[in-house]
């Protein structure tokens, strides 16, 4: 096939529908302009976000649910620069996306002219990879292995920064049908030996415990963990990351471990003798919780070499991709009970929920447990929630209640302020048909509520719960803790009223200023088919695990 001659910007959307990108998350700039003349007269769709970084948290969203790169883009200088924290979000948390940035031309990088920026240099410590690309006739192999980078191995952000010149200069096109990327083999069956060693130690193992992560929702291997489970009869309990890898109310599944997590869950993590490690990093808030791990013999399953062991001793480490390893298991594993670890793991369940009571509303507030539950017996089935960071990321992770085909999304690893409505945006287009509810606090809300208007342009009927207690909770908590109750730049004083906010972008929205108003107000906020705002005030001195 004689390959066709056109603009390296044409080409650059030629790549993108190779890879059957069918929606770019950006803000346009001069420097990347000749690849928007382009991508606008093609069936890509273009949403234009109102900050740069709510482009890349977008693209995450979208990422998590297709489970395939998603991209996003945005013009030289600080429209690059304003990527830096979605790039780290993204490479923290291993979602797969493919950044397009324009630089200056190519024979001003390095002179300091206007909107440039080393973003290749900047965003070094939070990419798989990244390009700046030179050779306008390198770009179709660049892009190829851009999304190959990104979706193999350990997923994550890969960066592609292009002189305008570049997009301008007139090349051949020929994508390439596959890549080789020479000292780049990722793993992807685990070895034999290591397998069976697995196995061994699920046969002798009398309290065996799954921690599962998320590195399980690549390619659906948490369909696959519960299937292990269920074999062995392996309880399980989740880092955050790994929330809606089981369903809520599997009678083998525990909840979230860590510092901010379930007690059951801790307690089955403290006595265990076999703890098995899926997709999950096990970071150090996680690691807190795990009091006595003497005599703990621990199977780490991970893609990622460097991970396996760094942060908990690894008896056995297995380099595998999750859903490969987990088949090689299944094939092997035997049929087994565990009954007596079971029933000590469902009596002291039974201790700890009769603590575990959601409290009363206080007068003129809502219980945001209590809330949460109301959630639970309304949203459908394969409900995605996106929750932001702080408080109301803990109140959601520990109560919410997601069937076999629902999905939690947050922002793990950076811990992202501002990351759920736009990271909803994106979920919202890669599902139109599933029902997408964001979390916020008043805090976290106001680092993004200009994405409003990204919702009502591009009709994405996203709703938005804010969890208002006029503080930045989760800080107020740690100066209450550690500080002496001396309470410093947590006041909120001076936000504005967000339902009168969502109204002026033309949303409805509604006040749940008790907990009788709360159902009703969740009924008529589901029931919406676009975005919907619910503004839910919560006690100022409300605490994160309750």
């Amino acid at each position: 096939m004689v390959p066709k001659r056109m603009r390296a910007a044409k080409a650059l959307v030629k790549c993108l529908e190779k890879e059957n990108v069918k929606t770019v998350f950006g803000y346009p700039g001069a420097a990347v302009c000749p690849f928007y003349d382009e991508m606008s007269r093609t069936g890509i769709e273009h949403i234009l976000v109102r900050h740069e970084a709510n482009g890349g948290h977008a693209a995450s969203g979208y990422a998590r649910i297709t489970g395939r790169p998603a991209v996003c883009a945005a013009t030289s200088g600080p429209g690059a620069t304003n990527l830096i924290t979605a790039i780290a979000t993204a490479y923290m948390d291993s979602i797969p996306i493919v950044v397009i940035t324009g630089q200056v031309s190519s024979e001003q990088i390095g002179r300091d002219v206007f909107q440039e920026a080393d973003i290749t240099g900047a965003a070094e410590p939070f990419v798989k990879h990244s390009y700046l690309l030179k050779n306008a006739a390198e770009l179709p192999e660049t892009v190829k292995k851009a999304f190959y980078i990104a979706s193999t191995g350990r997923p994550g952000p890969v960066l592609l920064d292009i002189p305008v010149d570049v997009q301008l200069a007139e090349i051949d096109f020929d994508y390439p049908e596959k890549i080789e990327i020479r000292g780049y083999k990722p793993s992807f069956f685990g070895n034999k030996p290591q397998i069976k060693r697995v196995i061994d130690a699920v046969r002798v193992s009398q309290k065996p415990l799954i921690c599962a992560g998320g590195g399980l929702f690549g390619n659906d291997a948490h369909i696959l963990m519960r299937k292990f489970a269920e074999t062995a009869d392996i309880p399980v309990i989740t880092t955050m990351m790994g929330i809606s890898a089981i369903e809520s109310n599997h009678p083998l599944h525990l909840g979230m471990i860590g510092m901010h997590g379930k007690e059951i869950a801790n307690d089955a993590l403290n006595n265990c003798d076999l703890l098995i490690l899926l997709g999950a990093r096990v970071n150090d808030r996680a690691v807190l919780a795990l009091k006595n791990a003497e005599n703990l013999k621990v199977v780490h399953i991970d893609v990622d070499p460097a991970e396996i062991g760094k942060n908990i001793p690894a008896s056995i480490p297995v380099v595998g991709d999750a859903r490969a390893v987990l088949e090689q298991l299944l094939e092997l594993l035997p049929e087994k009970k565990h009954a007596e670890w079971n029933g000590y793991l469902r009596d002291r369940n039974s201790e700890y929920s009769i603590r575990d009571v959601a409290p009363d509303d206080k007068p003129g507030c809502v219980n945001p447990k209590t809330f949460i539950k109301k959630l639970n017996r309304l949203i459908p089935d394969d409900t995605v929630i996106v929750s932001d960071v702080g408080q109301n990321q803990i109140w959601t992770a520990n109560n919410i209640e997601l069937g076999e085909r629902g999905r939690f999304i947050t922002s793990g690893g950076m811990g992202t302020m501002g990351y759920s409505l736009p990271a909803a945006i994106g979920a919202k287009k890669a599902a139109p048909d599933r029902e997408v509810v964001a979390i916020c606090g008043d805090g976290g809300f106001q680092m993004q509520s200009m994405e409003l208007a990204t919702a009502v342009q591009h009709n994405v009927g996203v709703k938005v719960i804010i969890m208002a207690n006029n503080r930045l909770g989760m800080v107020r908590e740690v100066q209450e803790k550690l500080y002496g109750g001396n309470l410093t730049a947590v006041f909120l004083d001076g936000s504005p009223d967000f339902v009168k906010l969502a109204a002026a972008y033309g949303i409805n929205g509604e006040y749940v200023d008790s907990g009788g108003e709360a159902e009703k107000a969740l009924i008529t906020l589901l029931a919406s088919k676009k975005p919907y705002v619910l503004r839910v005030k919560v006690d100022e001195n409300e605490r994160s695990v309750l």
